[in-house]
């Protein structure tokens, strides 16, 4: 039996490491000062790593049972899920590409295709459906008012959106009424009662450390005057507002985005086409 092989057939060494250059440059990078000159390519690696030492300092991994009794997100756990992502996308595109692994590599296509449409799917029924989406982010804002003293991680990402966009709860500041530890009700004991956290408070140019007592009994004082201290604002209308000032900004990340995906799954169909017609080349 003879083997003949067509020289017209070959897969293209071109196709194959931009591919591979994608997926470290694209699946691979972090920008994470700390960590950029160690793991420039192990994005999904230094994800779950980091993740896994967050729960690890939060005795989590001693006792998975913490994660289920936790009433808000604990964004530990879109570190972990973003690691893992990052971590197996890249390993099938850069491990298809140098292996010509067809299998592989419509794993990576397929996945970057079905990202690609969720992420379509879920701007258009964002912008279709404006007050089903609200309403589910006062929920899980509000569900996460409530947690804000019980997870630090929860803590620092609801402070920090507060102090960014210069907001206050959900809708305001009543909002904190949610938490046991701010409740305004006679039965609590709490020195943080009738208050708001720091980051709700207006920011003292004159103070250059931060005053994390600045909210203590502030909702005690007539409502006119919370203005003059705090922010008053809910974080719904401060997002809600910002959207359209910067939506140049978002739909130019989202196509940018749209792009680098529609790319990364052209190099992977032209590379399997490649493939696929050395395969079909071969004649025994």
């Amino acid at each position: 039996m003879h083997y003949y092989r067509y020289s017209n057939a070959k897969v293209s060494c071109w196709y194959k490491y931009l591919l591979f250059s994608y997926n470290i440059i694209f699946w691979g990078h972090l920008r994470l000062k700390e960590f950029v000159q160690i793991f420039r390519k192990l994005a999904g690696v230094v994800f779950l790593g980091v993740g896994l030492w967050a729960w690890s300092e939060k005795g989590v991994l001693s006792d998975l049972t913490k994660v289920t009794r936790m009433h808000g997100i604990d964004p530990v756990v879109l570190v972990l899920m973003v690691g893992v992502v990052m971590f197996t996308l890249g390993f099938a595109g850069c491990v298809g590409a140098l292996r010509e692994n067809i299998c592989l590599l419509n794993f990576f296509c397929g996945t970057i295709v079905l990202i690609f449409f969720l992420e379509l799917a879920v701007a258009v029924l964002a912008f279709l459906f404006q007050d089903w989406v609200r309403d589910r982010f006062r929920e899980f804002f509000e569900s996460n008012i409530k947690s804000y003293r019980d997870d630090i991680d929860l803590q620092n990402l609801i402070d920090s959106l507060q102090k960014a966009n210069q907001c206050c709860g959900a809708y305001g500041p009543e909002d904190w009424d949610l938490n046991v530890y701010f409740n305004c009700s006679g039965a609590s004991y709490s020195r943080e009662k009738c208050g708001v956290p720091f980051s709700c408070c207006v920011p003292d140019p004159a103070q250059k450390v931060v005053n994390t007592q600045c909210g203590y009994d502030v909702r005690i004082q007539l409502k006119s005057k919370w203005d003059e201290s705090i922010f008053t604002k809910g974080c719904i209308q401060a997002l809600e507002s910002w959207l359209p000032r910067n939506i140049y900004i978002v739909a130019g990340v989202f196509i940018a985005i749209s792009l680098l995906q529609i790319f990364g799954i052209f190099l992977a169909r032209t590379l399997i086409s490649d493939i696929e017609a050395v395969k079909a080349g071969h004649h025994f």
